[in-house]
Protein backbone atom coordinates (compact mmCIF):
# COMPACT_ATOMS: atom_id res chain seq x y z
CA UNK A 1 0.00 0.00 0.00
CA UNK A 2 3.15 2.20 -0.06
CA UNK A 3 1.66 3.52 -3.51
CA UNK A 4 -1.46 5.30 -1.89
CA UNK A 5 -1.91 8.87 -1.32
CA UNK A 6 -1.73 8.87 2.71
CA UNK A 7 0.89 6.80 2.66
CA UNK A 8 4.31 7.63 5.02
CA UNK A 9 1.37 9.62 7.34
CA UNK A 10 0.94 8.34 11.09
CA UNK A 11 -2.27 8.21 12.30
CA UNK A 12 -3.01 7.90 16.06
CA UNK A 13 -6.65 6.49 17.08
CA UNK A 14 -7.45 6.93 20.82
CA UNK A 15 -11.04 6.42 19.83
CA UNK A 16 -13.17 3.52 20.68
CA UNK A 17 -16.32 1.90 19.56
CA UNK A 18 -17.32 3.09 15.72
CA UNK A 19 -17.41 6.85 14.76
CA UNK A 20 -13.69 7.69 15.50
CA UNK A 21 -12.26 4.23 14.42
CA UNK A 22 -14.15 4.33 11.22
CA UNK A 23 -12.55 7.48 10.81
CA UNK A 24 -9.20 5.87 11.23
CA UNK A 25 -10.34 2.80 9.12
CA UNK A 26 -10.69 5.02 6.18
CA UNK A 27 -7.63 6.71 6.72
CA UNK A 28 -5.66 3.19 6.67
CA UNK A 29 -7.52 2.35 3.60
CA UNK A 30 -5.71 5.23 1.69
CA UNK A 31 -2.47 4.11 2.97
CA UNK A 32 -1.90 5.73 6.32
CA UNK A 33 -0.13 4.22 8.58
CA UNK A 34 -2.62 3.74 11.64
CA UNK A 35 -1.83 3.09 15.59
CA UNK A 36 -4.66 2.58 18.25
CA UNK A 37 -3.52 3.40 21.69
CA UNK A 38 -5.46 1.13 23.71
CA UNK A 39 -5.69 0.73 27.55
CA UNK A 40 -3.90 -2.18 29.48
CA UNK A 41 -7.42 -3.77 30.65
CA UNK A 42 -9.23 -4.35 27.84
CA UNK A 43 -8.40 -2.23 25.16
CA UNK A 44 -10.98 -0.45 23.20
CA UNK A 45 -14.44 -1.05 24.32
CA UNK A 46 -15.27 -2.11 20.96
CA UNK A 47 -13.22 -5.54 21.47
CA UNK A 48 -16.40 -6.77 23.58
CA UNK A 49 -19.29 -5.53 22.44
CA UNK A 50 -20.22 -8.64 20.50
CA UNK A 51 -22.72 -8.14 17.63
CA UNK A 52 -25.18 -11.16 16.57
CA UNK A 53 -23.02 -13.55 18.74
CA UNK A 54 -20.25 -13.36 16.46
CA UNK A 55 -16.60 -13.72 18.14
CA UNK A 56 -12.60 -13.65 16.77
CA UNK A 57 -10.66 -15.34 19.91
CA UNK A 58 -11.60 -13.40 22.41
CA UNK A 59 -12.59 -10.08 20.52
CA UNK A 60 -16.18 -9.57 18.97
CA UNK A 61 -15.82 -9.50 15.14
CA UNK A 62 -17.33 -6.28 15.18
CA UNK A 63 -13.99 -4.83 16.49
CA UNK A 64 -11.85 -6.69 13.70
CA UNK A 65 -14.04 -5.29 10.85
CA UNK A 66 -13.66 -1.66 12.30
CA UNK A 67 -10.07 -1.98 13.05
CA UNK A 68 -8.57 -4.08 10.25
CA UNK A 69 -4.73 -3.14 8.74
CA UNK A 70 -4.29 -0.52 12.17
CA UNK A 71 -1.78 -1.40 14.97
CA UNK A 72 -1.97 -1.56 18.65
CA UNK A 73 -0.01 -0.23 21.47
CA UNK A 74 -1.36 -0.22 24.96
CA UNK A 75 -0.74 2.78 27.15
CA UNK A 76 -1.73 3.65 30.58
CA UNK A 77 -2.66 7.34 30.25
CA UNK A 78 -2.80 7.57 34.79
CA UNK A 79 0.95 6.56 34.74
CA UNK A 80 3.75 9.05 33.95
CA UNK A 81 6.05 7.05 32.46
CA UNK A 82 3.62 5.52 29.38
CA UNK A 83 2.32 9.28 28.74
CA UNK A 84 5.79 10.42 28.22
CA UNK A 85 6.12 7.57 25.86
CA UNK A 86 2.80 8.41 24.46
CA UNK A 87 3.89 11.98 23.93
CA UNK A 88 7.01 10.97 22.48
CA UNK A 89 4.86 9.08 19.71
CA UNK A 90 2.68 12.24 19.35
CA UNK A 91 5.59 14.40 18.33
CA UNK A 92 6.09 11.82 14.99
CA UNK A 93 2.84 11.92 14.47
CA UNK A 94 0.47 13.91 11.63
CA UNK A 95 -2.66 13.03 12.83
CA UNK A 96 -4.56 12.05 16.12
CA UNK A 97 -8.28 11.18 17.03
CA UNK A 98 -10.12 10.46 19.99
CA UNK A 99 -13.74 10.35 20.71
CA UNK A 100 -13.45 11.09 24.99
CA UNK A 101 -16.06 12.89 26.89
CA UNK A 102 -15.17 16.99 26.61
CA UNK A 103 -12.91 17.72 29.53
CA UNK A 104 -11.05 14.29 29.74
CA UNK A 105 -7.85 14.75 27.46
CA UNK A 106 -7.18 17.84 28.48
CA UNK A 107 -7.21 16.32 32.46
CA UNK A 108 -4.96 14.01 30.85
CA UNK A 109 -2.82 16.48 29.39
CA UNK A 110 -3.78 15.67 25.80
CA UNK A 111 -5.81 18.50 24.94
CA UNK A 112 -5.22 19.78 21.55
CA UNK A 113 -2.97 23.05 23.05
CA UNK A 114 -0.97 20.69 24.88
CA UNK A 115 -0.80 18.65 21.91
CA UNK A 116 0.15 21.40 19.93
CA UNK A 117 3.17 22.44 22.14
CA UNK A 118 4.08 18.84 21.72
CA UNK A 119 3.30 19.09 17.59
CA UNK A 120 2.41 21.90 16.33
CA UNK A 121 1.55 20.46 12.87
CA UNK A 122 -0.51 17.74 14.12
CA UNK A 123 -4.24 17.51 12.61
CA UNK A 124 -6.15 16.71 15.90
CA UNK A 125 -9.59 15.30 15.12
CA UNK A 126 -12.41 15.20 18.36
CA UNK A 127 -15.74 13.02 18.10
CA UNK A 128 -18.43 14.14 20.85
CA UNK A 129 -21.93 12.87 21.32
CA UNK A 130 -23.54 16.73 21.29
CA UNK A 131 -20.44 19.56 21.54
CA UNK A 132 -18.02 20.55 23.61
CA UNK A 133 -20.02 23.43 25.12
CA UNK A 134 -24.61 23.62 25.94
CA UNK A 135 -26.73 21.84 28.27
CA UNK A 136 -25.62 17.53 26.22
CA UNK A 137 -22.55 18.24 26.37
CA UNK A 138 -21.92 15.23 28.99
CA UNK A 139 -24.57 13.04 27.44
CA UNK A 140 -23.87 9.67 25.97
CA UNK A 141 -22.99 10.29 23.06
CA UNK A 142 -24.60 6.77 21.28
CA UNK A 143 -25.74 6.35 17.87
CA UNK A 144 -29.75 5.19 19.07
CA UNK A 145 -29.41 8.51 21.31
CA UNK A 146 -28.05 10.97 19.14
CA UNK A 147 -30.74 9.58 16.42
CA UNK A 148 -33.53 10.35 18.88
CA UNK A 149 -32.47 13.64 19.95
CA UNK A 150 -32.09 14.73 16.51
CA UNK A 151 -36.01 14.17 15.10
CA UNK A 152 -34.31 11.71 12.34
CA UNK A 153 -36.57 8.61 13.79
CA UNK A 154 -39.79 10.44 12.90
CA UNK A 155 -38.69 10.38 9.52
CA UNK A 156 -38.95 6.87 8.30
CA UNK A 157 -42.03 4.85 8.58
CA UNK A 158 -45.56 5.54 8.29
CA UNK A 159 -47.74 7.57 10.28
CA UNK A 160 -49.10 5.54 12.98
CA UNK A 161 -45.64 3.72 13.18
CA UNK A 162 -44.29 5.50 16.46
CA UNK A 163 -40.72 6.54 15.87
CA UNK A 164 -38.36 4.80 13.76
CA UNK A 165 -34.96 4.16 14.18
CA UNK A 166 -32.60 3.73 11.53
CA UNK A 167 -31.29 0.11 11.36
CA UNK A 168 -28.10 1.03 10.74
CA UNK A 169 -25.59 3.20 13.33
CA UNK A 170 -26.41 5.90 10.78
CA UNK A 171 -24.79 8.82 12.84
CA UNK A 172 -21.65 7.00 14.04
CA UNK A 173 -21.19 6.43 10.42
CA UNK A 174 -21.90 9.55 8.82
CA UNK A 175 -20.02 11.26 11.92
CA UNK A 176 -16.60 9.12 11.25
CA UNK A 177 -17.00 10.11 7.62
CA UNK A 178 -17.73 13.57 8.33
CA UNK A 179 -14.31 13.48 10.56
CA UNK A 180 -12.16 11.93 7.85
CA UNK A 181 -13.28 14.66 5.37
CA UNK A 182 -12.08 17.37 8.28
CA UNK A 183 -9.10 16.03 8.96
CA UNK A 184 -8.17 15.42 5.28
CA UNK A 185 -9.17 19.05 4.34
CA UNK A 186 -6.90 20.06 7.61
CA UNK A 187 -3.97 18.18 5.99
CA UNK A 188 -4.86 19.90 2.56
CA UNK A 189 -4.52 22.90 4.48
CA UNK A 190 -0.98 21.95 6.10
CA UNK A 191 0.35 21.66 3.17
CA UNK A 192 -0.25 25.08 1.86
CA UNK A 193 0.29 26.81 5.09
CA UNK A 194 2.15 24.50 7.31
CA UNK A 195 -0.32 24.70 10.12
CA UNK A 196 -1.90 21.70 11.94
CA UNK A 197 -5.81 22.10 12.85
CA UNK A 198 -8.55 21.27 15.36
CA UNK A 199 -11.27 19.37 13.35
CA UNK A 200 -14.29 18.52 15.72
CA UNK A 201 -17.21 16.60 14.63
CA UNK A 202 -20.63 15.30 16.93
CA UNK A 203 -23.31 12.93 16.60
CA UNK A 204 -26.13 15.55 16.51
CA UNK A 205 -24.48 17.88 14.25
CA UNK A 206 -23.63 14.95 11.90
CA UNK A 207 -27.56 13.64 12.10
CA UNK A 208 -28.32 17.56 11.78
CA UNK A 209 -26.50 17.33 8.55
CA UNK A 210 -28.13 14.07 7.13
CA UNK A 211 -31.29 15.30 7.65
CA UNK A 212 -30.22 19.17 5.49
CA UNK A 213 -33.26 18.69 2.99
CA UNK A 214 -35.87 18.06 5.65
CA UNK A 215 -34.99 20.23 8.04
CA UNK A 216 -33.98 23.18 6.37
CA UNK A 217 -38.03 22.86 5.07
CA UNK A 218 -38.70 23.13 8.27
CA UNK A 219 -36.90 25.69 8.98
CA UNK A 220 -38.12 28.27 6.36
CA UNK A 221 -42.05 26.43 6.84
CA UNK A 222 -44.23 26.81 9.54
CA UNK A 223 -41.93 24.83 11.93
CA UNK A 224 -44.23 22.52 12.27
CA UNK A 225 -42.90 18.50 12.35
CA UNK A 226 -44.05 17.31 8.90
CA UNK A 227 -46.62 14.30 8.85
CA UNK A 228 -45.54 11.10 7.44
CA UNK A 229 -48.00 9.48 5.20
CA UNK A 230 -50.17 7.06 6.44
CA UNK A 231 -49.59 4.90 3.31
CA UNK A 232 -46.70 3.25 2.49
CA UNK A 233 -44.70 5.66 4.17
CA UNK A 234 -40.91 6.89 2.68
CA UNK A 235 -40.71 10.60 2.73
CA UNK A 236 -42.57 13.14 4.67
CA UNK A 237 -41.83 15.67 1.53
CA UNK A 238 -42.28 13.72 -1.31
CA UNK A 239 -45.80 12.96 -3.03
CA UNK A 240 -46.97 9.53 -4.39
CA UNK A 241 -45.93 7.49 -5.70
CA UNK A 242 -43.10 7.27 -3.86
CA UNK A 243 -43.01 4.24 -1.54
CA UNK A 244 -42.57 0.84 -1.52
CA UNK A 245 -45.34 -1.38 -1.98
CA UNK A 246 -45.72 -5.68 -1.65
CA UNK A 247 -46.81 -7.93 -4.73
CA UNK A 248 -48.09 -10.96 -5.32
CA UNK A 249 -44.62 -12.47 -4.77
CA UNK A 250 -42.29 -9.65 -2.74
CA UNK A 251 -42.06 -5.58 -2.90
CA UNK A 252 -41.03 -3.26 -5.28
CA UNK A 253 -39.92 0.45 -4.57
CA UNK A 254 -41.46 3.73 -7.00
CA UNK A 255 -39.81 6.65 -6.76
CA UNK A 256 -40.52 10.09 -8.32
CA UNK A 257 -43.06 9.33 -11.14
CA UNK A 258 -46.27 11.52 -12.76
CA UNK A 259 -49.61 9.55 -11.82
CA UNK A 260 -50.86 9.79 -15.27
CA UNK A 261 -47.64 8.01 -17.04
CA UNK A 262 -47.71 5.45 -13.88
CA UNK A 263 -51.65 4.84 -15.24
CA UNK A 264 -50.94 4.65 -18.72
CA UNK A 265 -48.04 2.05 -17.82
CA UNK A 266 -49.64 -0.33 -15.48
CA UNK A 267 -53.14 -0.03 -16.95
CA UNK A 268 -54.53 0.65 -13.69
CA UNK A 269 -57.12 2.41 -14.37
CA UNK A 270 -58.74 3.83 -10.85
CA UNK A 271 -55.14 6.16 -10.92
CA UNK A 272 -56.99 8.16 -14.07
CA UNK A 273 -59.08 9.64 -11.27
CA UNK A 274 -55.61 11.24 -9.73
CA UNK A 275 -53.83 12.74 -12.62
CA UNK A 276 -53.42 16.26 -12.04
CA UNK A 277 -50.13 16.44 -11.08
CA UNK A 278 -50.68 19.30 -8.07
CA UNK A 279 -52.58 16.53 -6.35
CA UNK A 280 -49.72 14.00 -6.13
CA UNK A 281 -48.53 15.32 -2.50
CA UNK A 282 -51.79 16.37 -0.70
CA UNK A 283 -53.76 13.10 -2.03
CA UNK A 284 -50.75 10.81 -1.59
CA UNK A 285 -52.73 8.36 0.70
CA UNK A 286 -55.18 7.87 -1.63
CA UNK A 287 -53.23 7.46 -4.61
CA UNK A 288 -51.02 5.34 -2.39
CA UNK A 289 -53.61 3.19 -1.04
CA UNK A 290 -54.97 2.65 -4.92
CA UNK A 291 -51.55 1.59 -6.27
CA UNK A 292 -51.09 -0.77 -3.53
CA UNK A 293 -54.15 -2.39 -3.83
CA UNK A 294 -53.20 -2.99 -7.98
CA UNK A 295 -49.83 -3.78 -7.54
CA UNK A 296 -50.57 -6.72 -5.03
CA UNK A 297 -52.17 -8.29 -7.80
CA UNK A 298 -49.21 -8.83 -9.94
CA UNK A 299 -45.76 -10.04 -9.15
CA UNK A 300 -42.36 -7.60 -9.19
CA UNK A 301 -41.19 -8.98 -12.28
CA UNK A 302 -44.51 -8.44 -14.10
CA UNK A 303 -44.52 -4.11 -12.81
CA UNK A 304 -40.92 -4.23 -13.74
CA UNK A 305 -41.77 -5.55 -16.79
CA UNK A 306 -43.65 -2.68 -17.68
CA UNK A 307 -42.39 -0.06 -15.85
CA UNK A 308 -38.25 -0.49 -16.51
CA UNK A 309 -38.16 -0.17 -20.18
CA UNK A 310 -40.04 2.93 -19.95
CA UNK A 311 -37.34 4.74 -17.78
CA UNK A 312 -39.69 4.74 -14.28
CA UNK A 313 -37.44 4.57 -11.50
CA UNK A 314 -38.45 1.46 -9.70
CA UNK A 315 -36.60 -1.50 -8.27
CA UNK A 316 -37.31 -5.15 -6.97
CA UNK A 317 -36.50 -4.96 -2.85
CA UNK A 318 -34.20 -7.50 -1.83
CA UNK A 319 -33.09 -9.18 0.87
CA UNK A 320 -28.86 -9.73 1.43
CA UNK A 321 -28.93 -13.25 0.15
CA UNK A 322 -31.24 -11.85 -2.54
CA UNK A 323 -28.82 -9.37 -3.59
CA UNK A 324 -25.96 -11.81 -2.97
CA UNK A 325 -27.61 -13.81 -5.74
CA UNK A 326 -28.57 -10.98 -8.39
CA UNK A 327 -25.01 -10.53 -9.55
CA UNK A 328 -25.69 -6.63 -8.87
CA UNK A 329 -22.68 -6.42 -6.32
CA UNK A 330 -20.22 -8.75 -8.56
CA UNK A 331 -18.70 -5.96 -10.90
CA UNK A 332 -18.36 -3.62 -7.76
CA UNK A 333 -16.15 -6.31 -5.84
CA UNK A 334 -17.49 -4.78 -2.64
CA UNK A 335 -16.56 -7.98 -0.38
CA UNK A 336 -12.78 -8.57 0.27
CA UNK A 337 -11.12 -11.08 2.38
CA UNK A 338 -9.29 -9.89 5.41
CA UNK A 339 -6.36 -12.26 7.35
CA UNK A 340 -6.03 -15.74 7.20
CA UNK A 341 -6.74 -19.37 9.05
CA UNK A 342 -8.22 -19.06 12.32
CA UNK A 343 -8.13 -14.99 12.07
CA UNK A 344 -10.19 -15.11 8.44
CA UNK A 345 -13.23 -12.77 7.72
CA UNK A 346 -15.35 -11.23 5.08
CA UNK A 347 -15.90 -8.00 4.88
CA UNK A 348 -16.28 -4.51 3.10
CA UNK A 349 -13.78 -2.94 0.90
CA UNK A 350 -13.41 0.99 1.39
CA UNK A 351 -16.46 2.28 -1.34
CA UNK A 352 -13.62 4.77 -2.99
CA UNK A 353 -11.92 3.59 -6.09
CA UNK A 354 -8.07 5.30 -6.77
CA UNK A 355 -7.33 5.23 -10.43
CA UNK A 356 -9.54 2.39 -11.33
CA UNK A 357 -8.13 0.61 -8.36
CA UNK A 358 -10.51 -1.08 -5.38
CA UNK A 359 -8.26 -0.49 -2.28
CA UNK A 360 -8.32 -3.55 -0.38
CA UNK A 361 -6.09 -4.20 2.53
CA UNK A 362 -6.38 -7.71 3.81
CA UNK A 363 -3.82 -6.85 6.72
CA UNK A 364 -6.58 -8.42 9.70
CA UNK A 365 -7.05 -5.95 13.01
CA UNK A 366 -4.10 -5.98 15.60
CA UNK A 367 -3.74 -8.29 18.80
CA UNK A 368 -4.06 -5.89 21.92
CA UNK A 369 -0.99 -4.50 22.52
CA UNK A 370 1.12 -6.13 19.07
CA UNK A 371 3.12 -3.22 18.63
CA UNK A 372 3.75 -1.48 21.59
CA UNK A 373 7.55 -1.75 20.75
CA UNK A 374 6.58 1.93 19.07
CA UNK A 375 6.16 3.25 22.85
CA UNK A 376 9.92 1.65 23.22
CA UNK A 377 8.10 -1.33 25.24
CA UNK A 378 10.06 -4.44 25.00
CA UNK A 379 7.47 -7.10 25.10
CA UNK A 380 4.21 -6.98 23.70
CA UNK A 381 0.95 -6.53 25.91
CA UNK A 382 0.06 -9.85 26.93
Amino acid sequence: MSDLPLSGLRVLDFSQFLAGPLCALRLADLGAEVIKVERPQGGDLCRGLVMADQRMGADSLLFHIINRGKKSVVADLKAEADLAAVRTLIAGADVMLHNFRPGVMERIGLGYPQVAEINAGIIYGVVSGYGTEGPWRDKPGQDLLAQSRSGLVWLSGSATDGPVPMGVSITDIATGLNLAQGVLAALVGKLRHGKGALVEVSLLASAMDLQFEQFSSYLNGAQVQPPRSAVNGASVHIGAPYGIYATADGHIAIAMTPIARLAELTGIVALDAFADPSGAFARRDEIKAVLGAALAGETTAHWLSRLEPADVWCAEVLDWPSLERSGGLDALGVVQEVGAGTRAFRTTVCPIRLDGRTLRNPAPAPALGADSALLGKEEPHP
